[in-house]
């Protein structure tokens, strides 16, 4: 399994870019939006995570910068009737921060804008990640802040669900853990 490469820019198109590692070429499909951050020109060498795809007929790698969008990716793949294309549209269409307010949001219409997803799509598409939006955002918006996520583990174990756990810590006081958990608490019995 390839998990990252590191290698030089053999040439970068606005869906794939071709790395070469120690003289193998690998053509790595990426989002939009990673392309568009991805400022390197030919002959740079960058690191890309990877998520390898093996089928019957095809071997194909996806690439990412970050390691949020790299789960969302294989978040998505997991879902029934969305392969890796649809992944990467959705990935092409939304930062996994803006995606993860999607899901939580249930924002039908917002699903829509992805190319090739309808509302029967969007819709089992939210339904199948609804209990992943808090993951999603933890994931993205609160990488660097372990307390935060610490109280979203707390409050995922006292069995508060995605929905009321985002509105309990919408706004709230980063400082110690145990000081807010109780502010959350406060806040879920002011709902």
């Amino acid at each position: 399994m390839i998990i990252a490469l590191v290698g030089e820019i053999f040439y970068k198109e606005p869906t794939k870019i071709a790395l070469n590692c120690s003289g193998v070429v690998y053509e790595v499909f990426v989002s939009l939006n990673t392309s568009n951050k991805i400022q390197s020109k030919v002959g740079d060498t960058i690191t890309l995570l990877t998520t390898h795809i093996i089928r019957e007929d095809a071997q194909t790698l996806y690439g990412f910068l970050e390691s949020s969008e790299k789960r969302l990716f294989d978040t998505l793949i997991k879902i029934n009737g969305v392969g890796p294309k649809v992944a990467m549209a959705i990935l092409s269409t939304y930062t996994p921060s803006s995606f993860a307010n999607v899901v939580s949001n249930n924002d039908i219409k917002s699903m829509q804008r992805v190319p090739g997803i309808g509302p029967k799509s969007a819709g089992r598409i939210l339904v199948d990640l609804s209990g992943w939006s808090l993951e999603l955002a933890s994931d993205c918006a609160t990488s660097d802040d372990s307390n935060l996520t610490q109280v979203i583990m707390a409050l995922e174990s006292l069995g508060y669900k995605g929905d009321v756990i985002n509105k309990a810590i919408k706004g709230l006081e980063v400082g110690e853990v145990g000081t807010m958990v109780k502010n959350a608490l406060k806040k879920i019995q002011g709902l």
